[in-house]
């Protein structure tokens, strides 16, 4: 997911200590996360060309996380190769750039599609009638342009900061920048991580709160919706919320800790050892949402794994017959004429959506 940081390069002069697991820890799980995800990332992108019916608003974000994906994971091989070859990067300072800058954009360009979706579900949830002007398709194409530009300016620095450089005669490409650079690097680290990690934590973390706290609400609104239907939908938000915590907390986390120690040019050799195997530890397995991410487009159109592989095989995707699994319930496209009973039904909707891709 990464590059090279050096073995405590140039700036640690009184810390010595070994990385040599990289070349196999890295080596490895670069690997498995490429045979994951470039077969999922291109099923998902081939399946959302292929269907018939217009994309809905979960789709178009969906399929935005696996164009994001899918330029990251063409990028592990490079990475495989480097960490193969003992840290040793022989592909030269264009694509040291490249690779670093598209693993940025899938890292911060994930937590900003999953936090539109997260606020695309409070509203339909907590707001059903009053946000359904705001909950359509040429709003979804204005978050996901939004969010493209939003992560474009934040990471151009990044192809500023990425160097190769040459250690003990071979090429290297810095995890973060050169030595010479880093005390700024230092400075826009912890900015990009308070802009593009901490705040859209917090607006996931409060929709989600309320649309549970809705859930959960006794009242002949939701009570309609069935409690098993209420039930299943607050056990999916706790999951994807837990798998958007494995995922990116414990990598800010450690690479926040990592950088401080560098930056006030800690000497306990022993705390810094520590605190980058832990951030090195956490890089790659950030990555693992590259796979996770196709599983939520999956369970969007329908968790039905049988129905799935036969609309691969009659060459039918994106047709489902009607009442089947995934397909919005047609109760949607009827005018009710009552107002409190449309309100139910859009209620009933949201909280079946929910339950399918909360993601």
């Amino acid at each position: 997911m990464s590059m090279l940081d050096t073995n405590a390069s140039k700036e640690q002069r009184f810390c010595k200590f070994s990385e040599d697991y990289k070349q196999i820890y890295l080596s490895l799980t670069y690997s498995i996360i490429l045979v994951l995800g470039l077969p999922l990332n291109v099923m998902v992108l081939w399946l959302s060309c292929r269907q018939s019916k217009r994309w809905s608003c979960a789709t178009i974000y969906l399929v935005n996380l696996m164009v994001a994906d899918l330029l990251y994971v063409l990028t592990l091989p490079f990475l495989i190769i480097t960490y193969s070859l003992g840290d040793r990067w022989p592909f030269g300072e264009l694509l040291c750039k490249l690779v670093r800058f598209l693993f940025y954009t899938n890292l911060y360009g994930s937590i900003l599609l999953l936090t539109c979706i997260s606020v695309h579900r409070f509203l339909g949830v907590c707001h059903p009638l009053r946000s359904l002007p705001y909950r359509t398709r040429w709003h979804a194409f204005l978050g996901t342009a939004t969010t493209w530009a939003l992560v474009v300016l934040q990471l151009l620095p990044t192809l500023f900061f990425s160097q190769t450089d040459y250690i003990d005669g071979q090429m290297v490409c810095y995890d973060m920048t050169s030595p010479e650079n880093f005390d700024r690097f230092f400075t826009y680290g912890m900015v990009l991580t308070l802009s593009g990690f901490v705040f859209p934590s917090l607006v996931i973390l409060v929709c989600y709160s309320l649309m549970v706290k809705r859930l959960i609400k006794p009242g002949e609104t939701l009570m309609r919706t069935g409690n098993a239907a209420r039930t299943k939908s607050i056990r999916t938000i706790l999951l994807v919320c837990g798998l958007f915590t494995v995922c990116f907390v414990p990598f800010h986390i450690t690479r926040s800790l990592y950088l401080t120690l560098r930056f006030l040019s800690s000497e306990d050799c022993q705390l810094l050892m520590v605190a980058s195997l832990a951030y090195k530890l956490w890089r790659p397995l950030v990555s693992m949402s590259s796979c996770l991410n196709p599983i939520l487009y999956f369970l969007s159109v329908g968790n039905n794994g049988v129905r799935l592989f036969q609309e691969l095989r009659h060459n039918k995707v994106g047709e489902h017959p009607a009442g089947a699994k995934g397909e919005r319930p047609r109760m949607l496209t009827m005018t009710a004429t009552n107002t409190k009973e449309n309100f139910f039904i859009l209620i009933k909707a949201d909280v079946y959506l929910i339950t399918q891709a909360s993601a």
